[in-house]
C-alpha cells in the first residue's frame, strides 16, 4: 500500500479533492530532428509484450538494430509495458529498455519510446479492488491484463503517474533518447471487446461518477441549475449519476456526459504529459489516435476522442495509418489516405506538425481476415503523403510480424523467418532521403489553406442516445463529400473545429463550409456572423443550428441569429431517404456556371425550402424539386456572402461522387475567389488521383506529387511564382537537378512521368 493512502475509504474520500491536469501551457515544440523509425523492442515479441532476455539477446538485438540502421532508418521505436515493468509495487524492471537503449546507441540510432499503461499489473487490482471498469448496467470488468483499471481511482492514478515518471528518469540517462508517445490509440478502455454486455458504455464506476459530478459543479455552479438543465429534482450531488438510457424529456444529461468523456480523455493525456515532464523537461512528447476522429462517433461506448482536444495536451498528436488493415474490400481509397492525414494535420495546426504514430509495414491480419500484400509502392504513397502534409515523425509498425494474438503473422516489415523484403529496402531508402534532407523538411510546411470545413462533433449528438443507430455516418460522409472535391482538385483545405468558430481568428480563410451542423452554440454562430461580416463566404446546409448545445430547438431555422446572416429561414422540410432533386434556376453564379446545361444538384435525407428573412434580398440559385420553392440561396451580409443549401449536399456526394454536386462544390472555390497556386493535369480525375502538395520555406518551395494510381502517368504541374525568371529544381527521390524558366505570367511548368504508386519531391528556389 502506498504510504499516502491510508485505506481504500480514505482514497474514496480524497477523490473529490484530486486535481486533474489541464492541457499543457501554450507552447510550440521546435524540432531539430525528424524521426523515421521502425517499431522494434528486442526479439520478436509483439507490442506491448516484451521478449525475455537470454544470453543470446545482446548479439541478436545488436544484429537487428544494425540491420535497421543499414536499411536507412534513423530511429528505433521501442516500448515499455506497465505490467511487465512493475510486477510488484515500486519494483521496477527496465532491463529490456536499458539493453535496447545501449545497443541502439552503439549502432547510431536514436530511440523513441511508446508507453503502454493499459495492461496493468496484478498487484494494482489486489490493492484497489474497487477500481474496475464498470458498464452502465453495473457489470464490472475483470482485467485480463487489459483493459486494466480506471484511472479516476486516486490510487490507480498515482501509481500510473509514478510509472510514467520513473520511466522518464531511466530514459533520460541515455543521450540517444529522443521522445515519447504516451498513449497508443486512447480510449476509456483499450484492447478489450466487452461483447457480453449489450452496447457496453464506460465508465460508470463510483470514481468516474464523482469526477463527472465535479465537472458538472464547475459547469452549472449549483444543483438548482443542474436540475433545471436536466429536468430533474436532485436533492444532493450524491444523487447525480450519468444517464444510462434515453427519455422523451431532455437529453441534456447525455450531451453533458459525452462532452465530459471527450474532456476527460484530454485531461488524462495531459496528466501523463505532466508526469513525464517531472523527469524530462525537453524531449518531444506525442500520442496518437487509432483513426482520426472524423470517423469516430461520440456514442462509442469505449470512449471517443476529439483530435483537436487531444492535440492540446501534447507537443504533437498523431494517428495510426493502416490502409490495408485486413479484408481487401476495406482497403483505403486515395481520398481516405489523404483525409486521415489532412484531418490530423488540421487538428495540429497550432503545433506546427503532427506524427504518424503507426504506419502499416506489412499485410494485415485479424483472425481469419487477411489483407492484400503491402507493396513498396504503398509505402511510397503513404510515407510521402504524410511528409507532404507536414508530418514531423513517421513510425513504421512493425519490424517483425506479430508473434501472437489474433494479429499473428501480420504487419511485419520483414518476413516471419527474419529475411528482408523489397518493401523493407524501399522504405529504408525513403527514411534515408528524409534523413539527408532533415533540415529542409523541418523548415518547410504546407502553404496555408483558404478553404475550411467545420468539424462539429456536437452535431453527431442531435437526438441524444436515441440517435445512435440513425444515420451514424451522416456527419462523416457530409464532411467527406465536400473534402474529396477540394482535395482531388488539389485545392488546399483545412478542417476547423466548431470551437475555432467560437475562439479563433478565421481571417486566413475565404470560404467556410458547415456540413451537417444541426447543433451549434451561440458563440459559434457569432463566429460565423463575424466571419461573413468581415468579407468571408460561408456555406451552410439544411437545419443549421436546429438545436443548441442543450438539445433545445431554435425558434427559427437557421437558429441563433443566423437567419439574419443567410437571409432566409426554413419554410418547410421534407424527409426522403431517396435522392432529392434541386433544379438550378440561376446559372450565372460562379458556383453554378460550371454546371452543364440541364445539370442539377442532388440532395438526400432532408429537403428544405426557404422564405426571405425580414425582407432580405436573396439570390435564388435553385429550388426544391418537390415543391418548386427556393432551396439554394445566396445573401450579402456585411462585406461577405452566405449561401444556404436546403439539403445535405455533401452527404449526397459520398461515398459515390455525384457529378453535378462535385462541379458545384468546386465552383464554391471560384465564388470565394480561392487562389489556385498549384494546378495539375490530373485535377479532378476519378481514375488516377495525383495528390499535389506545396510547402513553403524561407528559401522557396517544396513541391510533392504523389501518384495514388497503379499506372504510370504523364503529369503536368503549374506553379504560380511571385517573380518571373529562372528557378533551380532538385528532385529529392531520384537526386536529379534541373533549371526551369517561368512564362510571361510567372507560371512554372513542371512535366514528369510519374510511375504508379510513386512520388516525386522537388526543392524549388530562385
Amino acid at each position: 500500500m502506498r504510504s499516502n493512502w491510508l485505506s481504500l475509504s480514505l482514497v474514496f474520500l480524497l477523490l473529490p479533492l484530486l486535481s486533474f491536469a489541464q492541457p499543457h501551457p501554450d507552447q510550440v515544440y521546435e524540432p531539430d530532428f525528424l524521426p523515421f523509425s521502425v517499431w522494434y523492442s528486442g526479439g520478436d515479441a509483439r507490442a506491448p509484450m516484451l521478449s525475455e532476455i537470454t544470453p543470446e539477446s545482446e548479439e541478436e538485438w545488436r544484429a537487428d538494430l544494425q540491420q535497421i540502421k543499414d536499411l536507412g532508418f534513423n530511429t528505433v521505436r521501442t516500448w515499455v509495458e506497465w505490467q511487465r515493468v512493475e510486477p510488484r509495487e515500486g519494483e521496477y524492471h527496465f532491463d529490456n529498455l536499458r539493453l535496447l537503449m545501449r545497443l541502439a546507441d552503439e549502432v547510431g540510432l536514436k530511440v523513441f519510446i511508446q508507453v503502454y499503461a493499459d495492461s496493468a499489473p496484478e498487484w494494482l487490482g489486489s490493492q484497489f479492488s474497487d477500481a474496475k471498469f464498470t458498464t452502465q448496467s453495473g457489470v464490472q470488468v475483470e482485467p485480463q491484463a487489459a483493459p486494466g483499471y480506471c484511472v479516476d481511482h486516486a490510487g490507480v492514478h498515482e501509481a500510473m503517474m509514478d510509472f510514467y515518471t520513473e520511466t522518464a528518469r531511466v530514459a533520460n540517462e541515455y543521450d540517444n533518447f529522443y521522445g515519447w508517445d504516451l498513449w497508443s490509440e486512447p480510449h476509456i478502455i483499450n484492447w478489450s471487446n466487452i461483447d457480453y454486455v449489450q452496447n457496453a458504455q464506460f465508465c460508470y464506476c463510483s470514481y468516474t461518477q464523482e469526477r463527472f459530478r465535479n465537472w458538472l459543479r464547475d459547469k452549472y455552479g449549483s444543483l438548482d441549475n443542474l436540475n433545471t438543465a436536466w429536468h430533474r429534482s436532485f436533492n444532493s450531488w450524491n444523487q447525480v449519476s450519468p444517464p444510462r438510457f434515453s427519455t422523451i424529456l431532455s437529453y441534456t444529461d447525455y450531451l453533458d456526459w459525452k462532452t465530459f468523456i471527450y474532456e476527460k480523455l484530454q485531461e488524462d493525456l495531459a496528466d501523463r504529459y505532466n508526469a513525464v515532464r517531472e523527469a524530462d523537461h525537453s524531449n518531444v512528447i506525442t500520442s496518437h489516435a487509432a483513426v482520426s476522429s472524423i470517423i469516430i462517433s461520440p456514442h462509442m461506448g469505449v470512449g471517443a476522442t476529439d483530435d483537436f482536444l487531444m492535440s492540446d495536451a501534447v507537443d504533437y498528436y498523431g494517428v495510426s495509418i493502416y490502409p490495408k488493415h485486413n479484408h481487401p474490400e476495406r482497403h483505403w481509397p486515395a481520398w481516405r489516405v489523404m483525409n486521415m492525414m489532412d484531418f490530423t494535420r488540421s487538428a495540429n495546426i497550432d503545433n506546427n506538425g503532427w506524427y504518424v504514430g503507426e504506419m502499416q509495414a506489412g499485410k494485415g491480419t485479424i483472425a481469419l481476415l487477411v489483407s492484400d500484400p503491402v507493396t513498396p509502392g504503398d509505402h511510397n504513397v503513404w510515407a510521402w503523403t504524410a511528409i507532404s502534409k507536414g508530418a514531423r515523425g513517421v513510425n513504421i509498425y512493425a519490424y517483425h510480424p506479430m508473434s501472437s494474438g489474433y494479429e499473428s503473422g501480420g504487419y511485419g516489415l520483414i518476413n516471419q523467418d527474419g529475411t528482408l523484403t523489397d518493401r523493407a529496402y524501399n522504405v529504408g531508402e525513403i527514411a534515408q532521403t528524409v534523413t539527408e534532407n532533415n533540415d529542409l523538411f523541418l523548415k518547410s510546411k504546407p502553404v496555408p489553406a483558404e478553404v475550411a470545413i467545420v468539424y462539429n462533433p456536437l452535431s453527431q449528438m442531435v437526438g441524444g442516445a436515441q440517435r445512435r443507430s440513425d444515420y451514424p455516418g451522416g456527419h462523416h460522409d457530409s464532411l467527406i463529400g465536400y473534402y474529396r472535391v477540394f482535395a482531388e482538385n488539389n485545392i488546399p483545405v483545412d478542417f476547423i473545429h466548431r470551437q475555432d468558430l467560437e475562439e479563433k481568428d478565421l481571417s486566413q480563410y475565404k470560404l467556410v463550409v458547415l456540413p451537417w451542423s444541426m447543433m451549434l452554440t451561440d458563440e459559434a454562430s457569432d463566429g460565423i456572423k463575424q466571419f461573413v461580416d468581415n468579407g468571408g463566404h460561408a456555406v451552410a446546409e439544411v437545419r443549421t443550428a436546429w438545436n443548441d448545445e442543450r438539445g433545445y430547438a431554435s425558434k427559427r431555422i437557421p437558429g441563433m441569429g443566423l437567419a439574419e446572416v443567410f437571409g432566409v429561414y426554413e419554410d418547410q422540410v421534407w424527409m426522403r431517404e431517396e435522392p432529392l432533386e434541386f433544379p438550378i434556376m440561376d446559372r450565372d453564379h460562379p458556383a453554378t456556371q460550371p454546371l452543364q446545361a440541364g445539370q442539377n444538384l442532388t440532395g438526400t435525407l432532408y429537403g428544405s425550402s426557404f422564405k426571405p428573412y425580414a425582407g432580405s434580398k436573396i439570390q435564388i440559385l435553385g429550388t426544391l424539386g418537390l415543391t418548386g420553392k427556393p432551396a439554394i440561396t445566396v445573401h450579402e451580409f456585411g462585406e461577405g456572402e452566405a449561401m444556404m443549401i436546403g439539403t445535405f449536399l455533401g452527404l449526397a456526394n459520398h461515398p459515390d461522387l455525384n457529378e453535378g454536386n462535385s462541379v458545384f462544390i468546386k465552383g464554391l472555390a471560384d465564388w470565394a475567389d480561392i487562389e489556385r497556386k498549384v494546378t495539375s493535369s490530373h485535377d479532378g480525375s476519378d481514375s488516377a488521383i495525383i495528390d499535389i502538395q506545396l510547402q513553403d520555406n524561407e528559401d522557396g518551395y517544396l513541391l510533392f506529387a504523389v501518384n495514388h494510381a497503379e499506372t504510370e502517368e504523364e503529369v503536368s504541374i503549374t506553379l504560380q511564382m511571385e517573380e518571373n525568371g529562372n528557378y533551380s529544381l532538385r528532385e529529392l527521390t531520384q537526386k536529379e537537378e534541373s533549371t526551369l524558366e517561368t512564362d510571361d505570367d510567372g507560371v512554372l511548368l513542371i512535366e514528369t512521368n510519374l510511375p504508379g504508386r510513386d512520388a516525386r519531391v522537388w526543392e524549388i528556389h530562385r
